[in-house]
């Protein structure tokens, strides 16, 4: 299965990150369920736990038991 990584942004400012989750291919919604933007930035699953402090840990876990 592909992943890609996905950007919620925050309320405060609609293009300032505030965290990235992991979805899977063709889904807009993260692996914890939250419902992101369908313009939200995207980033290969390669680069997930380039910074811990902005990954979502509940997605990190799932995406980790589906990949091998």
């Amino acid at each position: 299965m592909e992943h890609t990584m996905r950007a919620e942004y925050t309320e405060e400012d609609p293009d300032r990150v505030r965290s990235w989750h992991m979805v899977r291919a063709g889904v807009s919604t993260a692996m914890c369920g939250k419902i992101l933007r369908t313009d939200a930035a995207s980033r290969p699953d390669g680069d997930w736990g380039d910074d811990p402090s902005m990954m979502c840990h509940t997605c990190g876990a799932l995406y980790l038991r589906e990949v091998p």
